[in-house]
């Protein structure tokens, strides 16, 4: 895969840390304005789920692609605890934190894995990437 390739996938794992983001802020408040949204069969386990494994793939080749580049240990180190951190909190969050601790979980390893590849995305563009 060429440098294009990884920014298009850094970019795409940064969008999607934000669409995880933004549901669990905007989540709640959308069914306190919008209630009957409550009628909808989706369940928050297989949403987070979902997310995992659109995550993971998407996370591992763009901060491998961009490591083998620039060969900065920071951002895989990022990316490992922010993938770890959020399989961990999508599997068994709910029931060892409880909801708030849950979306708290949830939201810090997003961050954390949004930096990774804001880093890696930063460092293939500037000169330190071949």
């Amino acid at each position: 895969m060429n440098k294009s390739a990884q920014i298009f996938l850094d970019r795409l794992a940064i969008t999607g840390s934000a669409l995880c983001a933004l549901h669990c802020i905007a989540g709640p408040l959308l069914l306190v304005v919008f209630p009957s949204l409550l009628a909808f069969p989706v369940d928050d386990h297989f949403y987070h789920i979902l997310m995992v494994w659109f995550v993971i793939p998407t996370s591992s080749i763009a901060v491998l692609l961009g490591c083998t580049r620039h060969k900065d240990p920071m951002v895989l180190v990022l990316a490992f605890f922010g993938i770890i951190g959020l399989g961990i909190t999508a599997i068994y969050g709910h029931d060892l934190l409880g909801e708030t601790g849950e979306k708290l979980a949830t939201l810090a390893a997003t961050f954390l894995l949004a930096f990774a590849h804001w880093r890696n995305y930063s460092l293939c563009h500037s000169d330190s990437c071949g």
